[in-house]
């Protein structure tokens, strides 16, 4: 087992004319938390993504630990990934869309997606469909989605986007128990008390070029 879950090495990203990401580099360590910061439209999202093998890159390389890619895996396993906002299906309850999800390997129990539900500030036991959640309802239940399957990491786009303070907090403790049993976070987010509570580096992306902070 290796120390670094993730490399970008050199990574460039060129969508049609523009280029997103130019030289990108970082290497993602366990049990360590990254916040990705930069402005609107810098690319944060299209880096997330090659860090969990969504999207390849233009140029450079990435590299993932041989453990998460084994039986010639295309994308990592054990990463649980939220961009670009919660994906659900709109008829179904959270219980519904969770238990859908955690079917398809089975790594997770009913009882599992029950309490991973509450721990978030959901109830399992509602019939409500999403499609009525509030903004903040469904964040949860993206972040849900990104955890149950006992993730090692976690790839977070603006995680505490439309949660209430409480839910802020519950979220910040969930993240730094991730954290401390081994588990590997790297996020987005515009908020800096987020970023101090729960980031053990901050990377700045600015023009392509992706800097620590």
């Amino acid at each position: 087992m290796t120390d670094t879950v993730v490399e970008l090495a050199d990574v460039t990203k060129k969508l049609g004319h523009h280029e997103v990401l130019r030289g990108a580099s970082i290497a993602v360590k366990r049990a360590t938390s990254y916040a990705i910061v930069g402005a609107n439209g810098s690319g944060k999202s299209v880096l997330l993504r090659h860090l969990c093998g969504l999207m390849l890159p233009s140029g450079g390389t990435v590299r993932f630990a041989p453990e998460f890619m084994g039986g010639g895996r295309r994308f990592p396993d054990r990463f649980g990934v939220m961009i670009d906002g919660p994906a659900y299906v709109a008829g179904f309850s959270a219980m519904k869309n969770l238990t859908a999800l955690a079917a398809i390997r089975k790594r997770a129990s009913k009882a599992d997606c029950a309490k991973m539900l509450e721990q978030l500030g959901l109830d399992a036991s509602s019939r409500k469909a999403a499609r009525t959640f509030s903004l903040g309802m469904k964040q949860k239940l993206g972040l849900a989605q990104a955890m149950i399957e006992q993730p090692e990491v976690l790839i977070l786009d603006e995680p505490f986007n439309a949660l209430d303070a409480e839910s802020v907090q519950m979220l910040t403790a969930l993240l730094d128990e991730f954290r401390a049993g081994g588990g590997t976070v790297v996020f987005t987010s515009h908020r800096g008390e987020d970023i101090d509570a729960i980031a053990d580096e901050v990377h700045e992306l600015d023009g392509g070029a992706l800097t620590k902070a």
